[in-house]
């Protein structure tokens, strides 16, 4: 007998949130009510947590049926586990949202309408944040103005993975193949009508960030490399213009050595020599971040390893 896919599926990534799951849980459940007879199903995908995060999403798929539970090996990222979710999920309509509440599930109906009025995507456009730091605030301006800037295909800015997505889009995100994953990129590449929704961000309900310093900055290589090989060229530019001041460098040296004009001295040599290493450095760890990403395709490993699941049919 053939299983009716349910008509909303809610993706939700999990990691040391068990302070977050239950109140979650509860406003994810009065935000999908009104499509509660159409069907209705919550993946929450266990990253690798350290707490009590799979002990409850247990429970809560024991109290209620729709309550799917993944359950990572170990810690995969953020990313793999909205990409096992979205394989995993069957609803004709996908949210996906983090289990921090920073991102409201009221907003769902707002979306669910602009969805009905013919939009493929409806994300999220953040028009402040509250609860972050200066720098945090400070650093992604930055980032998604360069994003803008060096990717190939415009990816909307003040933008997280919060969004609603069609059954159609979800198929063609699941079938790209890359590990290095950024999937507000991916979403964004493969078009379809997508319309934002304007809301405040609210702070965490409970529990610290688990975006370190390093994990942000990973996240921001992989939307650079994965959307753009401008990186690339602006590298043969530099290197051009590097080796261009290199030759007028060496023409003022030889004018000045046959003038016998020469300076001694240690410092603008030294001041040449740091210039012309940082760039060499600078280029080298560029190419190598694209040579490295082409190596992890290569090896075509499993992009997670699941342990245990519940709540989903064999």
């Amino acid at each position: 007998m053939s299983i009716i896919p349910p008509h909303l599926s809610v993706v939700i990534p999990c990691y040391n949130e068990e302070a977050s799951l239950h109140e979650l849980y509860r406003r994810i459940s009065e935000a999908c009510a009104p499509y509660a007879v159409k069907g209705v199903e919550i993946i929450m995908v266990n990253d690798g947590s350290t707490d009590r995060s799979w002990a409850i999403i247990e429970a809560l798929h024991a109290q209620d049926a729709r309550v799917v539970g993944l359950c990572f090996a170990r810690n995969f990222g953020h990313a793999m586990a909205l990409t096992a979710g979205l394989e995993a999920c069957r609803g004709e309509r996908i949210l996906i949202i983090d289990a921090d509440l920073q991102d409201p599930p009221e907003l769902l109906l707002g979306m669910m309408e602009k969805m009905d009025a013919g939009a493929d995507v409806v994300y999220g456009k953040r028009i402040s944040r509250s609860g972050e730091t200066w720098f945090k605030r400070a650093t992604a301006s930055v980032f998604y103005k360069m994003l803008d800037h060096l990717s190939d295909i415009p990816i909307p800015r003040d933008t997280g993975d919060f969004r609603l997505m069609t059954r159609k889009v979800v198929d063609a995100v699941n079938v790209m193949p890359e590990t290095a994953r950024y999937i507000r990129g991916m979403v964004a590449w493969v078009g379809f009508r997508q319309v934002p929704i304007e809301y405040a961000r609210d702070e965490r309900f409970a529990g610290t960030t688990k975006y370190t310093l390093e994990k942000l900055l990973r996240l921001a290589l992989d939307a650079i490399t994965g959307f753009s090989d401008r990186p690339l060229r602006l590298a043969f530019y530099l290197g051009f213009s590097m080796m261009m001041l290199g030759a007028v460098i060496l023409m003022y040296i030889l004018i000045s050595y046959v003038e016998h004009n020469t300076v001694r001295g240690w410092a603008s040599m030294a001041f040449i020599f740091v210039i012309f290493q940082s760039m060499q450095f600078f280029l080298l760890g560029l190419i190598g971040e694209y040579i490295g990403r082409t190596y992890q395709e290569t090896k075509r490993r499993p992009k997670y390893i699941m342990l245990t699941r519940v709540g989903l049919e064999d």
